[in-house]
């Protein structure tokens, strides 16, 4: 009984060195890359043959599952804390020279371009300016030019009443009172006309002498 015990001890131990021996011959054949996996024990005690792993080998069990660029979008967007496609290195980042010289010269274009916007808004106001709007003596030539306005239309007015108001049957007929008014008007139409350019003359004249 002890010398069937001895000699399976005395086989184990002679697997055991060959097993080493083997493993320190192939380690001496290695090629970039490939490494050896220690014998492991078996339950009887033997051991078992080193094994050689190739260059780039990855386990089974490494292996990484299979993931669609769906999911993976999606894994992505949860890890994110910023918008899609926000780069938070492009603030972080100091500015060059030309993208300052672009911030400046877009810059100065809106100033440029709120001015030409003010200036026109003026102009247009102006334009439309009443009376109530104007220095006091604009007024005063304002309401001269009125006056006078009113005169000659009163004049008319006057000179046309005796033939208007109180015509004669004998010396005019209805197409001569027809043409009569219209002459009338057509002259209070061009006095009118005529004080309104005067009026923006003047106008004119104050913004320039400003």
């Amino acid at each position: 009984m002890a010398s069937s015990n001895n000699n399976s001890n005395s086989s184990k131990r002679g697997g055991g060195d060959e097993e080493l021996k083997e493993m320190t011959e192939i380690s001496k054949t290695l090629k970039e890359g490939e490494r050896i996996v220690a014998p492991s024990r078996r339950p009887d005690g033997t051991l078992r043959k080193p094994i050689r792993i190739r260059a780039g080998y990855v386990p089974q069990d490494e292996v990484a599952i299979y993931q669609s660029k769906g999911a993976l979008w999606r894994k992505e967007m949860q890890s994110q804390e910023v918008p899609p496609g926000y780069d938070p290195d492009s603030h972080t980042k100091p500015k060059t020279k030309a993208v300052k010289r672009n911030e400046r010269k877009k810059e100065k274009r809106h100033q440029q371009a709120a001015l030409e916007k003010g200036k026109n808004t003026e102009a247009i106001e102006d334009g439309n300016m009443v009376k109530g709007a104007l220095p006091d003596e604009d007024l005063g030539h304002a309401s001269n030019s009125v006056k006078s306005l009113t005169s000659q239309m009163n004049e008319l007015a006057v000179s046309s009443n005796p033939t208007v108001v109180a015509p004669s049957s004998d010396l005019v007929d209805a197409s001569n009172m027809e043409s009569l008014v219209q002459d009338i008007d057509k002259r209070i139409r061009a006095l009118k006309k005529k004080q309104t350019m005067e009026d923006s003359m003047r106008i004119l004249d104050i913004k320039k002498s400003q």
